[in-house]
């Protein structure tokens, strides 16, 4: 099992449905504008949700962020222009990253702390997702 198949059984549960794929490669996308793991972390923590930020990093239960909260962090333009990209409605697109955020980002540091390399993983995975999408 390659590591998107381990990221996408740990964030969707097992399921492969073209709906959690695109939410899934959405997720990734925002952490490549963003900065990768680092960038968005840091915004979590800037905008006053540190606690929840350190518990996706930490080994941990994770601790949900709503919607509203991710529009907060990260600015409805940009979830708009992601749902639009991945033929999502803004809803689904806003309630499913708020889901998927923190378990992608607790996948992607499974030692409890942000790999130096999560930028080629985060790269690997953009590029598995877009192969297998097509």
């Amino acid at each position: 099992m390659g590591l998107l198949d381990g990221l996408l059984s740990g964030v969707l549960g097992g399921g492969r449905s073209g709906g959690g794929r695109s939410l899934a490669q959405a997720a990734l996308d925002l952490l490549q504008q963003n900065g990768g793991l680092t960038g968005v972390v840091d915004r979590f923590k800037q905008a006053g949700f540190g606690a929840q930020a350190d518990s996706w990093v930490g080994t941990g239960a994770n601790q949900a962020i709503s919607t509203e909260d991710l529009q907060r962090v990260l600015g409805s333009g940009q979830l708009g222009d992601l749902a639009a990209r991945f033929g999502l409605g803004s809803g689904e697109a806003g309630s499913g990253l708020a889901r998927m955020l923190p378990e992608l980002i607790n996948q992607m540091t499974p030692q409890g702390r942000i790999p130096e390399d999560h930028g080629d993983k985060l790269r690997q995975l953009l590029e598995e997702i877009g192969a297998k999408h097509d």
